[in-house]
């Protein structure tokens, strides 16, 4: 006999209700993050297993508390990436999600190299956590929207680079991440507004922004934008 769609709905519900509570292991040394989490996480039924401070006291704690998921701060003493190499090295079960103060290209690819199957900002808001977490367990990666393209783009072996022709013959080559930087000069924001939209920190904008300009050989925004006009 087929069951009807509500029987079914029951008994699939009924299998998820079954499954362990998903444990999660916190590498991070914001107590008031951490306990943000943990309630959050406790809210959904997920277990906050536990925390540490290091990469050495991660590493030692995955192997003793056979976490689900670890949410690993980036600049946890030791190194956050360091920490996620080992463990995928050893125990490939565990997935690890990357938190970052700001989201860097190289470091965002460095975690994927690792094994890392997402890269979140810090200040993402906790109440967020379980859905994403959930998802991880199913399989589904966790990373922002602005960094899908530059995961694309290395995946596909190209160089994330544009090729510029100035007036007096140079070509000139930035990152994809530049030419955002440069296209939202060229809108006219601030760079606290470029921050925002990119969802990186201002001291990076502005050593994207002193590396565009080097490249460009000039030596203010407008000389670039005056540059860009006549390109």
């Amino acid at each position: 006999m087929i069951p009807s769609g509500s029987d079914l709905a029951v008994a699939v519900k009924d299998v998820v209700d079954a499954r362990p509570a998903p444990r999660v292991l916190v590498a991070g040394h914001d107590s008031a993050t951490i306990n943000g989490i943990r309630m959050a996480l406790e809210e959904e039924g997920i277990v906050l297993c536990g925390r540490v401070a290091t990469c050495a006291e991660l590493v030692d704690a995955v192997s003793r508390l056979e976490p689900d998921v670890c949410l690993v701060d980036v600049d946890i003493p030791g190194g956050g990436l360091v920490a996620a190499a080992e463990m995928r090295a050893w125990r490939s079960s565990v997935a690890v999600i990357m938190l970052a103060s700001d989201l860097n290209e190289e470091d965002f690819l460095k975690a994927m190299a690792v094994g890392a199957i997402g890269y979140l900002p810090k200040s993402i808001s906790a109440k967020r956590l379980p859905a994403v977490i959930r998802a991880v367990l199913l399989g589904e990666p966790a990373i922002p929207r602005p960094l899908v393209a530059v995961l694309m783009n290395r995946l596909r072996g190209d160089d994330a680079k544009r090729h510029l022709v100035v007036p007096d013959g140079r070509g000139v080559d930035l990152t994809s991440r530049e030419w955002e930087v440069l296209d939202c000069m060229r809108e006219g924001f601030s760079t606290r507004e470029i921050a925002a939209k990119l969802l990186i920190a201002d001291v990076t904008v502005r050593r994207h922004i002193g590396a565009v300009l080097k490249k460009l050989q000039v030596q203010s925004r407008r000389e670039a934008l005056e540059l860009l006009r006549s390109a």
